[in-house]
């Protein structure tokens, strides 16, 4: 049986909070990937980054999904049920291009 995400009805529209990590834009740092949190919007950058900053995010929230979001790539992931969520078209878009991206 293939594993659930027992929090995808709390996925919700979000307005992205950045036009790439947020942290990392306001420390002057680079990141990999970003992630975009569905329950609030969140933008951070992905645990192949340095700062990791999309899980801090979590743990410091509790918000489960995020979203792969660059550019939207109809991915999710849960970070509590360690699965990947199928968004279909269910995705977020760009509110216009990264600036940085290493």
């Amino acid at each position: 049986m293939r594993p659930v995400c027992s929090h995808t009805a709390g996925i919700l529209r979000v307005h992205p909070s950045a036009l790439g990590c947020e942290e990392c834009l306001k420390i002057g740092s680079e990141w990999v990937h970003l992630r975009l949190c569905r329950h609030c919007g969140h933008v951070g950058c992905c645990d192949d980054s340095p700062h990791r900053h999309a899980r801090a995010h979590f743990k410091a929230t509790g918000h489960p999904i995020i979203e792969g979001y660059d550019p939207p790539e109809g991915w999710g992931w849960c970070f509590v049920d360690k699965v990947m969520v199928d968004l279909g078209e269910n995705t977020t878009p760009q509110n216009g291009p990264i600036p940085r991206y290493v």
